[in-house]
């Protein structure tokens, strides 16, 4: 993949602006090659801080490098380094927003399930006479919430985020993502409610 970036011969000692130009002019993408020799360590490193995995970084610099191809395309670009930066950063906070297999892996499931328990002892989720899976069932109820509600209880429960990191990765304020966690919790329990009553 990197061979179809890089030009022969020595390296490019135009500016950022002058290569990007070149490129949207031409489309040729050794322009973006020069770019990519000059930033992958910058890119490398921001993957690096959320990835927090080395294969998973490598990965992500180079779908990184081929999005920017388009959108340098679409958009007018005047400090290429900052605004890469941005790039990275949003592009390693949307893959784990997007990465099912942290949400189910780690041990804020557990803690989930704890506190949709003894949310309300109406439930009496501990009694014997409940014959559904708790689990299944939790993990159907979550699909049944409103958008808001699921995201910010899969990003606090399953991906261990802070009020802080939420409000951060969706764009909704501190007050909405403890209303939507809160009300999700209720919803939940009102469904389990009705499964369990059935």
């Amino acid at each position: 993949m990197l061979a179809l970036f890089i030009r022969s011969g020595r390296r490019n000692h135009e500016s950022d602006e002058e290569l990007i130009s070149k490129y949207r002019h031409s489309g040729d993408k050794a322009y973006i090659g020069e770019l990519f020799q000059r930033y992958t360590h910058l890119i490398f490193g921001v993957c690096m801080k959320y990835l927090k995995n080395e294969a998973d970084s490598q990965d992500a610099v180079m779908d990184i490098f081929e999005k920017i191809m388009t959108d340098l395309k679409r958009h007018e670009v005047e400090h290429f380094k900052a605004w890469l930066f941005f790039v990275s950063k949003n592009f390693c906070l949307m893959k784990l927003r997007k990465d099912k297999t942290v949400r189910t892996r780690k041990g804020g499931y557990q803690i989930f399930v704890k506190e949709i328990m003894e949310f309300d002892d109406e439930l009496h989720l501990k009694d014997e006479g409940y014959q559904g899976n708790l689990e299944n069932d939790l993990k159907k109820g979550i699909e049944f919430l409103k958008d808001e509600q699921k995201e910010c209880i899969e990003l606090y429960y399953f991906e261990e985020k802070s009020y802080d990191e939420i409000a951060e990765l969706t764009g909704f304020s501190f007050k909405q993502v403890k209303s939507f966690l809160q009300n999700g919790k209720r919803n939940l329990k009102i469904y389990l409610k009705f499964r369990y009553e059935q």
